[in-house]
């Protein structure tokens, strides 16, 4: 009997999902992206449909870095009026990552100015302040994410970056640091304290175990490129240089960087 009650149970069909949109969004929210386009796939399937179900279509597009079809979603939810502190900011990220700095700076500032804001809005704006070489609202933007998130690594690390693109290596090289020990495994970040660390020491970045060429002179272009922008042209022809030597298919990149060293040189 209790044999042929659990080959029953076996057979049954799972309980349906109580709130399947609700469900996909959790999963999008926690990183499972393959599992939520599933979930929301089905949800559409059985008839779902609506406001929650455009916004989560439009944040899977984002997760997936569709940048043109995200872009799209949000501006059609935000003309059927969700002007919610989320969709400015994953609008006004969007638009950062296709290189509309105007439509960033004025979706990110909305967002910015709602109760509700969270970090992420604070860490994209400060980005779309460095691009324009803003650094007072980079500054204001960062310090006011780092309320909300003081032991956020992406907001550290961005505002490393800021400092780096400014000259100020020791500033940057603590931010970077502090990011590190918060997120060990971060590639990038990884990459950003070493930049720094070698600006400090004067000092190029040195290749790592195993790192291809291609990632190595990219590295190499990236430190060329922040010392030159600092007026340090002996490191930056240095920089140039290594990674022109490098790897081939950074030879037109480097030799280019590399003779803007020489302009700078002659620039009064």
């Amino acid at each position: 009997m209790i044999l042929a009650l659990a080959a029953l149970l076996a057979m049954s069909p799972p309980a349906p999902v109580a709130d399947p949109v609700g469900e996909a969004a959790n999963a999008l929210s926690h990183g499972r992206g393959v599992q939520a386009r599933e979930m929301i796939r089905a949800a559409v399937a059985s008839g779902a449909s609506g406001a929650a179900v455009d916004r989560l279509l439009a944040d899977l597009a984002f997760a997936e870095r569709r940048w043109p079809e995200a872009s799209a979603r949000y501006a059609a939810l935000m003309e059927g009026g969700d002007r919610s502190s989320h969709v400015l900011t994953q609008a006004g990220i969007v638009a950062l990552e296709q290189g509309d700095q105007a439509a960033a700076i004025r979706l990110l500032d909305r967002a910015g100015a709602m109760p509700d804001a969270g970090w992420r809005a604070l860490n994209a704006r400060g980005v779309a302040a460095d691009r324009a070489q803003d650094w007072g609202t980079a500054d204001a933007a960062y310090a006011r994410g780092l309320r909300m998130a003081p032991a956020s690594p992406e907001l550290l690390n961005n505002l490393g970056w800021s400092l780096l693109l400014r000259g100020q290596w020791s500033e940057a090289q603590q931010r970077f640091a502090r990011a590190a020990a918060l997120a060990p495994a971060n590639p990038r970040i990884a990459a950003n304290l070493d930049l720094a660390d070698s600006a400090l020491l004067a000092d190029l970045p040195v290749r790592r175990a195993g790192e291809s060429g291609a990632l190595y002179a990219a590295r190499l272009n990236d430190a060329g490129a922040l010392a030159l922008r600092v007026g340090h042209l002996g490191k930056a022809r240095a920089a140039f240089a290594r990674a022109l030597e490098t790897d081939d298919r950074w030879f037109a990149r480097a030799a280019n960087n590399l003779a803007l060293t020489g302009a700078a040189a002659l620039s009064p």
